[in-house]
């Protein structure tokens, strides 16, 4: 199988959507030929064996935190043309132009919804958010209605595009995390050891930093609990728009390749976005044994029970979030259980190994 894929969001920028491919290239290198078109972000891209990896320069322009690249069409058509399915992951400029080579050439185009776009669009940026979710929304339907597939993350997304007007058929693969990987530490105070915090109650976050994270609830609510509970930290991994202060209680370690060490050393994690379809950042930190406590957006109340594996909270509600992250510092026993309900929940029905397999196998039909 000639698979092409195209993306607006690659390593090594890590967000959902790289690590989302970081995982999969490898399964799908095992079945098919590879050509990958991504934005030149800086930095350095591991060799993956049977992957090509084309890169496009960045322009000067940006979207809230995201990136845009200027893609060489001419370069992309050559490989299209011989390409038995493009999987699009985004509708940036990358994503819009394999669409549309994809259409002229009559080519079979799969794209992966990883967020509502015109969401996410309207929560990026500060001022026009009426225009941009206008623009999003329209983009959107003109090019996944060139599709001949969307692979879905849930139902709730799946009828959100079809209320827009995108008619194009729908599967639901759900995101999966690899759980083998994302353990529980052997010791929780030796995971906070290798990071310099022992003896301190962490917590976390780790995503990117942008509008739609909402990084000042968590801050707000995190001082708010801090003048009391002196023995916390705040321990934020990622980067982005979004510059929390850094202080001794306010740690911020920037990117990481490998966010593993730093999950398995969280006491809880918070998730206070605005705006998500499955936060795989979410399901990676409940398959390390942690308890969330997270908003409820997206296809995450279908996976987080309140009080029975995380706990939710409305939208901006610093007062709602502190007082469950002081009853959860409060309660260790809670924590572990919880935590460990959190894990079997991820184990049990968001395997990796089965989203691979699936989005393998729906590719594969449309080989020639």
């Amino acid at each position: 199988m000639r698979l092409v894929i195209t993306t607006d969001c690659f390593i090594p920028r890590w967000d959902g959507i790289a690590r989302f491919l970081s995982l999969l290239l490898p399964e799908l290198a095992k079945h098919a030929q590879i050509t990958v078109f991504a934005p030149k972000f800086p930095g350095r891209i591991p060799l993956m064996k049977g992957v090509r990896i084309v890169r496009f320069p960045l322009i000067n322009i940006q979207f809230g935190d995201i990136f845009f690249s200027k893609p060489e069409t001419g370069v992309m058509e050559k490989v299209i043309r011989e390409a038995d399915v493009i999987f699009n992951q985004t509708i940036g400029p990358i994503g819009r132009a394999g669409i549309n080579i994809a259409h002229k050439y009559k080519k079979p185009v799969v794209s992966y919804i990883h967020s509502i776009d015109w969401e996410l669009a309207k929560r990026a940026i500060r001022h026009p958010k009426f225009l941009a979710e206008w623009f999003v929304k329209i983009l959107a339907r003109r090019l996944y209605n060139k599709c001949a597939l969307l692979l879905v993350p849930s139902n709730d997304a799946a009828d959100l595009l079809s209320g827009n007007k995108i008619h194009t058929k729908k599967e639901v693969v759900h995101m999966g995390v690899p759980v083998s990987r994302f353990a529980p530490p052997k010791s929780k105070s030796e995971a906070k050891k290798r990071i310099g915090l022992e003896g301190r109650r962490v917590i976390g976050f780790c995503g990117r930093l942008a509008r739609e994270k909402d990084l000042p609830t968590l801050y707000s609510a995190f001082n708010k609990i801090h003048a009391k509970h002196r023995h916390t930290v705040l321990l934020i991994v990622g980067e982005g728009l979004e510059q929390i202060p850094q202080s001794r209680s306010v740690i911020r370690v920037g990117r990481k390749d490998d966010v593993i060490p730093y999950l398995q050393a969280m006491d809880i994690f918070v998730l206070p976005s605005l705006t998500e379809t499955s936060s795989l950042a979410t399901m990676e930190a409940m398959s390390v044994g942690l308890p969330v406590i997270v908003t409820p957006v997206g296809n995450i109340r279908e996976y987080v029970v309140h009080k029975k594996n995380g706990l939710l909270f409305a939208r901006q509600d610093v007062d709602e979030l502190a007082d469950q992250l002081i009853y959860l510092l409060k309660h260790p026993k809670i924590r572990k259980t919880l935590g460990k309900e959190a894990r079997n929940t991820i184990a049990k029905n968001y395997s990796w190994d089965t989203t691979a397999e699936k989005i393998r196998k729906i590719l594969s039909t449309f080989s020639s």
